[in-house]
């Protein structure tokens, strides 16, 4: 099982801000720039999104390089799946793939100390799910990650509308993560801000 010190650190190393969106144009996600090594600013430009093709992207909070394994492996298993069966996987099945590499990981006793916003389109529509290091998957209309969360769900409460846009959903953001740059040292130096259109995806499944 994973000791007091795995689930210690996994924590110690969410120091970040990661902000996912659903809306009724697509999704959108942010963070701040941040990398900390305890409360040592390591680096002020970090991208802590990676977008894995036109409908997906992941947002990243915890290790670096956990995130950046799991997101290269799941960016190769996905496109190997989809040139087998002709046809791209929907965002629910790519998070579900993230999650299983996580939850096999924490099953040989290697945990991933990660958790990820993993957030597209497909033809079903918006989505932003929560992927963690037990391989746990949730679907939320907006989520926050990292050491700012608390306080960036704060700003997500009170302005978040179920008929929301893309437009008025960065902003938000952008609130959200400002917010938590204020009061948390664990995020800083500046807002990255990625938005996904459904337009996209539809054009996407067309060709």
């Amino acid at each position: 099982m994973v000791n007091k010190f795995d689930y210690a650190l996994y924590y110690y190393n969410k120091m970040t801000t990661i902000i996912g969106i659903k809306t009724t144009e697509g999704v959108v996600l942010a963070s701040d720039k941040r990398a900390s090594k305890g409360f040592f600013i390591g680096s002020k430009i970090v991208q802590k999104i990676s977008k894995i093709d036109d409908t997906l992207a992941i947002a990243i909070a915890g290790q670096l390089s956990d995130a950046e394994h799991l997101i290269k492996v799941t960016a190769a298993e996905r496109k190997l799946i989809e040139l087998r069966r002709g046809f791209p996987l929907s965002v629910k099945e790519s998070s579900r793939l993230i999650a299983n590499l996580a939850y096999s990981g924490l099953k040989n006793y290697q945990p991933y100390y990660v958790e990820l916003l993993v957030a597209g389109v497909d033809t079903s529509g918006s989505h932003v799910n929560v992927a963690d290091m037990s391989g746990a998957i949730t679907n939320e209309d907006y989520a926050a990650s990292g050491s700012g969360a608390p306080i960036a769900y704060g700003v997500l409460e009170s302005l978040y509308h179920f008929d929301i846009t893309n437009d008025e959903a960065k902003e938000i953001a952008k609130k959200a993560v400002a917010a938590a740059m204020e009061r948390d040292p664990g995020s800083g130096n500046g807002i990255d801000v990625l938005v996904i259109p459904k337009l996209v995806a539809a054009e996407r499944v067309v060709l």
